[in-house]
């Protein structure tokens, strides 16, 4: 774990909700001046607190207006669990996949045209996995609450 100071929850901050801000703006915003902005912004990269830059697309305005969860459980005498964390890095639709404790192996987060695209995806593709036991999906009707932001107010308190 990276030691990060306020200054650098700032700037976490700061970049969380605009990662697009120039040195300067950022200096700005975190009322700092350019240069050690710069420095320690470059820091938190090389150390990779900041993994990497992206633009966050809208689903439904690229064409893409069905979301779902989908838990997959895995036949544990197939032992195909490293193949199957190899097989979701190659299914596009996949956008979040995580190995979970409980009732299901998998939580699949995806992202489709349609229902039957949906239906494409499961029947051609995840079914024919091998050691796929069961599949529940679940369909978004409303995202109430999403976002990208880790929580950093906590974070830095008791330092400098």
């Amino acid at each position: 774990m990276t030691d990060l100071d306020k200054v650098d929850i700032k700037i976490l901050d700061a970049l969380q909700k605009d990662g697009r801000l120039s040195n300067l703006e950022l200096a700005d915003a975190i009322n700092l001046s350019p240069s050690p902005t710069l420095r320690r912004l470059k820091r938190l990269e090389q150390e990779g607190v900041i993994a990497r830059y992206v633009a966050l697309l809208e689903p439904a305005k690229v064409g893409l207006g069905l979301e779902a969860f989908v838990r997959v459980m895995l036949d544990k005498r197939e032992r195909q669990f490293a193949t199957f964390a190899v097989a979701v890095q190659a299914w596009p639709e996949v956008v979040a996949c995580h190995a979970m404790a409980g009732e299901m192996d998998y939580l699949l987060r995806v992202v489709f045209e349609d229902l039957a695209h949906f239906s494409r995806f499961v029947m051609d593709t995840l079914l024919q996995h091998p050691g796929v036991l069961d599949v529940k999906s679940s369909f978004v009707l409303q995202a109430i609450k999403q976002t990208t932001a880790l929580p950093l107010a906590h974070l830095g308190s008791n330092k400098v």
